[in-house]
């Protein structure tokens, strides 16, 4: 005989049954252990005909009132739950081990599995945050069975509070079931991608302006940037199987005609928001090889400039060179003679001086040609 629970929902992942044991006094739990199971569960809500009818305020409350309702279907919030609490709405709801292990330990990919009745759908929230200027990703599991939402939450993000209220204000929506709720939740995902796409777009034009500004550090954003672009692609991806996933699965499990309106609509926004994340990255691509072009360009007119620099300094140098060269043969001579020896033939020579000016207008005159020839003058 298949193994159910107590709601008689067949349970074949469970290998065993629980072992009966007779009632016994039960401790109570300590103060800080009750405060931080409390805390986990953000809301929980029962609602019939799209109307919610209860509130309970624990896990065993949810599980009553789900009892007590017919046709009811329980939403229940949690954030950062213990393994204990989901280890309880495993043995209530009967999901699978898998999807428990997946739910505890996070760091998941954004993905459907389907177990039998149950769908375990993993969803990556994005902020963008000015201040920063970075994209916070946030996780979010959510398990969707025929009379129960469950959704985990390991980050602040994606604030399911709005979603709730946008899906209590509109009963006839919520009336469809779990399947509606789900819809509304990656609506909600999907939406908030327009501001992280905004503010992207923004950054790129930023350092498209630092780029032709010729901003020193625009390298080390621009690298930064690809990265978020990156996390981002990850993020949304992704996502596109899991619509797909869903629409195949619409009228195998009932769907609605206006849902799948609504999931197709869904997917439409999803598509752009990909669209626009695939230019990025082509773009921030492009930049940066614009970046290393202006950069090398830079760097070779700085190294034309400095050999234009150093051929002035060398045309200046063989210019001093030159003229040195074309005085030192005079001061040679004058400084010869004027050394005034006593047994230097050429002082008593009448014909000395006008020779030893002439030998020096001569030599001067030589060189100043050589040098002439050559362009050094």
């Amino acid at each position: 005989m298949a193994n159910t629970n107590r709601r008689g929902i067949p349970m074949p992942f469970v290998s065993r049954a629980r072992r009966v044991e007779p009632p016994s006094p039960v401790a109570p739990a300590p103060v800080e252990e009750a405060s931080s199971r409390r805390a986990s569960m953000v809301d929980s809500a029962i609602y019939a005909d799209g109307i919610r009818v209860a509130s309970p305020a624990t896990l065993a409350e949810t599980y009553a009132a789900l009892d007590r309702t017919r046709g009811g279907v329980a939403w229940i919030g949690l954030y950062r739950p213990s393994e204990h609490e989901l280890m309880s709405l495993s043995e209530e709801f009967n999901l699978h081990p898998l999807a428990i292990e997946d739910a505890i330990v996070a760091h998941q990919r954004p993905k459907l599995e389907r177990y039998d009745t149950v769908l375990f759908v993993v969803l990556k929230a994005a902020n963008y945050l000015d201040a920063p200027e970075e994209v916070d990703f946030g996780e979010l599991h959510v398990f969707v069975g025929p009379n129960f939402v469950i959704t985990v939450r390991h980050s602040e993000s994606p604030d399911l509070s709005h979603v709730r209220q946008r899906m209590e204000g509109e009963p006839e929506l919520l009336a469809l079931g779990p399947q509606a709720i789900l819809y509304a939740i990656i609506d909600a995902v999907v939406d908030a991608y327009g501001p992280v796409v905004a503010g992207l777009a923004n950054d790129i034009d930023e350092i498209e302006t630092q780029v032709f500004g010729g901003d020193a550090l625009v390298s080390r954003r621009i690298y930064e940037l690809s990265r978020e672009v990156i996390d981002f692609q990850r993020a949304t991806h992704p996502l596109s199987a899991v619509m797909i996933a869903l629409e195949r699965g619409s009228a195998k499990y009932g769907v609605t005609q206006e849902l799948e309106r609504r999931l197709r609509d869904v997917a439409d926004h999803l598509t752009q928001v990909n669209e626009r994340v695939d230019a990025f990255r082509y773009l921030l691509r492009d930049i940066l090889t614009v970046n290393s072009t202006l950069v090398s360009e830079r760097q070779n007119e700085e190294m034309t400039r400095l050999a234009h620099s150093s051929h002035r300094q060398g045309e200046e140098v063989k210019k001093i060179s030159s003229w040195a060269a074309i005085l030192f043969t005079p001061t040679l001579i004058a400084g010869i003679y004027g050394m005034n020896f006593r047994n230097m033939p050429e002082l008593q020579w009448p014909l000395g001086y006008p020779l030893a000016v002439l030998a020096m207008v001569v030599f001067s005159g030589v060189l100043y040609g050589i040098f002439k020839r050559r362009g050094w003058l």
